[in-house]
Parts: structure tokens; sequence; C-alpha cells
């Protein structure tokens, strides 16, 4: 490999959105680390290659097969982020399979129930906030002292979606994990801009139409009329691509959808080539325009209080 080479991880990268996203980086020239919970024999005889993408066959390890018979590097590396410490082991190979380099991490792991807080067991809860933010932050906290050590570079790429009331509606319990990893996305990105971390950002992005994947594939299998309105996965991985384009500072704290991202920043007017139906029109379920977070800020906002510097005052 040549040290100019750009390496990404991508956790959660054995089935849909998240193949297509380590396919697509490597397509582009990146040494992809394909990181999931369930694996396989890639290569065990009598199983079809390459799998239905949204099949229980597609793995992290079908994944890298794709990769590596296409031209490009992979590698397959197995991790559960409910545990903190297979995270930090995965971040570890990670840096050791690339030589110490690490350039972008995607978190796109998610654990996913949608019903309404009476229907949503104490339990279920619970693992969608180990898996979505918790993992994430334990993904994070990992990757930043690497981070550090390549000269303060490095992007972090977040599936969550910018925070508006209708987000909430039907799947409460989802949400609250979901808008969890924004708020880390905004905090982390003020974290940057205060340390003056210029060429390190963190970017939420966040479908506006539904994408093919092994969870509407469930629902739209025999229902033509509902294929109609999903989009090809290869729309997300060209937003998070044109992201990683793009100056940190423009992207830092960016909660986005992938197809504003196109049209706003890449002049992308005619997005049928990602229809699954051709010539289709799939419906965005996400609004048209979105809240601002922003508030007017004011010359004195209190006294800032730092735990770590508290806790050092007392020893």
């Amino acid at each position: 490999m040549s040290s100019s080479q750009p390496v990404a991880l991508v956790i959660g990268a054995s089935r849909g959105i998240g193949r297509q996203i380590a396919i697509d980086l490597a397509r582009s020239g990146y040494k992809v680390i394909v990181a999931a919970k369930t694996t396989s024999d890639a290569y065990a005889p009598g199983k079809p290659f390459p799998p239905d993408p949204n099949s229980p066959h597609s793995t992290i390890n079908t994944v890298a097969r794709e990769i590596v018979e296409a031209g490009g590097e992979a590698y397959a590396l197995s991790v559960d982020v409910r545990h903190v410490g297979e995270v930090e082991r995965l971040v570890v190979e990670t840096a050791r399979l690339s030589g110490g380099r690490l350039d972008v991490l995607v978190y796109n792991s998610g654990a996913i129930w949608w019903s309404s807080v009476a229907k949503t067991p104490t339990k279920r809860f619970q693992l969608m906030q180990r898996v979505n933010p918790e993992g994430l932050y334990a993904a994070v906290q990992a990757v930043l002292p690497v981070f550090e050590r390549n000269g303060r570079r490095g992007r972090i790429v977040v599936v969550s979606p910018p925070i508006y009331s209708r987000f909430f509606r039907g799947k409460t319990a989802y949400a609250m994990g979901k808008v969890g990893m924004s708020v880390l996305t905004r905090g982390l990105a003020m974290d940057f801009e205060r340390q003056d971390a210029r060429n390190m950002a963190i970017t939420s992005i966040w479908p506006a139409v539904s994408i093919e994947s092994a969870a509407t594939e469930m629902t739209s299998a025999n229902n033509e009329s509902m294929k109609r309105d999903l989009r090809k996965p290869t729309i997300f991985s060209d937003a998070i691509l044109a992201i990683l384009d793009s100056p940190a500072q423009k992207v830092n704290g960016l909660l986005t959808l992938d197809e504003d991202f196109l049209r706003q920043h890449r002049g992308v007017t005619d997005f049928s080539k990602y229809s699954v139906v051709p010539g289709s029109s799939p419906r965005r379920i996400m609004p048209q325009e979105l809240p601002s977070l922003e508030v007017e800020e004011q010359d004195d906002e209190g006294n800032r209080m730092d735990s770590v510097e508290m806790r050092k005052a007392k020893l």
C-alpha cells in the first residue's frame, strides 16, 4: 500500500447502505476496513457470489471479497459495538493494518425498532442506545487519538438525522438515540472549532427518500408500488464521497440529507438514476425545509465548566 493511500473504517458495512459506502470508497481509492458483527466464509463452496446485498448472506467478508476482486484493498474485521473493548481493538487493528493511518470513520451501525413508547420494551430501548449513540461514542473516542497522531487530520461521517419534531412520531425510543448521535455531531464540531482543528470534521447524513435496504426489502418485496418510492444506496455513498471531498470547515457540524447536499454543493438536479424502479419519482420522506438549531450568540454565556479541570483542582 502506498503511504499516500487514504484509509477508511466503515462500521456497519455488511449489507445495504453500509456495503455500498465501503465499495464506493474503495472505488475512489480508499483502503477500506469493513466492520460489523456478523461474519462468514466468503469463499465457501456452493454459495452464490456476490450474494444479494440486502440478504443475510452479505457479510463483511463477502463485501471485502467484492472489493478485492474489483481491484481494491479491503480487510474484514468483526466488532460488536455494544462492547467498548471490541470497538477499541477494532481501531487498534485498523491502525496496524494501515501503518498507523486512518483518514475516515463512517458509523453506519444501527439497531431499529419503530413503535410507540408503550410498545417498545425497555430492553429493546437499551439495545438501541448501546448500538446507536453509545457505539458511536466509543468509536469516536477510539479514533480521535489516531487523528491527533496523524497531524490532527480526519473525518467522521455519522448516519443520523437532522433534528426536527416530526422525526419522533411513532418511533420515540429509536429517535432518542439517533438524535443523540446528531447532538454528538454538533457538539464535537464545536470542540474542533474551539481547538482550531481545521482539518478535522464530523458530519451527519440521512436519506431524504427511503433507500433500498434489508429493512425496506422486507416491506416492499412483493409490492411494486412501494418499490417505486425507493432509491438505490448509491445516492447515499455519492453524497458521502462529496462530503469527504469538501473542505473540513464547510461540513463540520453539518446535519444534512443526501439529496440536499448533492443538490446544494454538487449542483445535481436530476436524481432519476437513483430510482429503484426506472422512471419513478420516489416520495420524499423528509421535510423540504428543516429548522435551524442556532440561537443568537451573546458575549457572556456564563462560566463554562470543565469536569476534567475541576477534578484536577481537587487533587
